[in-house]
């Protein structure tokens, strides 16, 4: 179950003893400054398992987070927040570098030092909180990678992966494999840093090691393409062909195979959705890839043991969850 603060049920004199309380325990012991204490006070705060990382929500009223240098100098936290900007422009200052961050924009904190964080008006953001020692980077890289994540080739991919992790928290925690997705998200991470501290001799070793993960985020953001090619997904990894057999087989993993299950998967869902009864099958199989409508019938029956019409029908005749 998540942490959720919500002051909408607190009254307006307790809300910013409660939001410095919330904040203290979701993340590093900071000052909270309201931009208008006597105003309208609001937030809602949720954090969210995911693996040895969590999922950390914050949306409010104008709000500063100040970590001085005592602060940081009391209670050292090895932590990294690796941050979505949702609405309103953040504002990040650390190790004297000023970010200015608007909404869709990617950002990360080192937690265990001194930092300056606020943004106006109503703001929100999201982002995945990760230890220093399950990123397996030494803290130098990362200190120097933090104001540089714009110059990685990763920056908007790890962006798009952490605006999903955020929208989707729910389902994804609940997800029998959420321990994946911490793993993956962590890799993610990683390579992104790496790449933007741009040591080559760490940077080449994080990108090769994380080449299957990002070759899945790759594809999964590119399901719908009919045109997704292995030749493509080499491409744009800047690898060969051969190559990313090779690291596919080393993975025991047939890319064709996993591509085409992974759009069986969305398929079955979205035809399981009684928003899409309108649509024929063929549409939505289309949706995800299956130019020939017989094939992806064929593929459909082997993978689940029923014809896409049946499974549509059964979900229909199933009673609301």
């Amino acid at each position: 179950m998540p942490y959720v603060l919500d002051t909408a049920g607190i009254p307006p004199e307790d809300r910013i003893e409660a939001v410095y309380a919330a904040m203290m325990h979701a993340s590093a012991p900071c000052h909270v400054l309201h931009e208008d204490p006597d105003g309208d006070v609001h937030c809602r705060l949720e954090v969210w398992d995911l693996g040895d990382a969590n999922i950390f929500l914050t949306r409010s009223s104008g709000i500063r987070l100040l970590r001085t240098d005592k602060l940081a100098k009391q209670e050292a936290m090895p932590v990294v927040a690796v941050s979505v900007q949702e609405r309103a422009h953040g504002h990040l200052e650390q190790r004297r570098h000023l970010q200015v961050v608007p909404p869709g924009n990617l950002l990360a904190v080192d937690l265990s030092g001194a930092y300056d964080y606020a943004w106006s008006g109503h703001g929100a953001a999201g982002c995945i909180q990760i230890p220093v020692d399950q990123l397996g980077l030494p803290i130098d890289v990362i200190r120097r990678a933090i104001p540089r994540l714009r110059a990685s080739p990763l920056y908007r991919m790890v962006t798009a992966h952490i605006t999903n992790l955020v929208r989707d928290r729910a389902r994804i925690t609940a997800d029998p494999a959420v321990a994946t997705v911490a793993t993956a998200s962590i890799e993610l991470a990683r390579a992104l840093l790496a790449s933007a501290d741009r040591a080559e001799q760490v940077t080449s070793q994080v990108l090769a090691e994380t080449l299957l993960t990002r070759v899945r985020a790759y594809v999964r953001r590119h399901l719908a393409d009919p045109d997704l090619t292995p030749g493509r997904i080499a491409a744009a990894h800047n690898v060969s062909l051969r190559h990313l057999y090779k690291v596919c087989a080393d993975a025991d993993l047939s890319l064709e195979q996993w591509v085409i299950t992974q759009r069986l998967h969305r398929v079955w869902h979205e035809l399981a959705d009684q928003d899409n009864r309108h649509l024929p099958i063929a549409v939505i199989a289309r949706r995800w890839g299956f130019r020939d409508p017989t094939h992806f019938a064929r593929r459909f029956k082997a993978r689940y043991g029923i014809s896409p019409g049946q499974w549509r029908r059964v979900q229909g005749e199933a009673p609301p969850s």
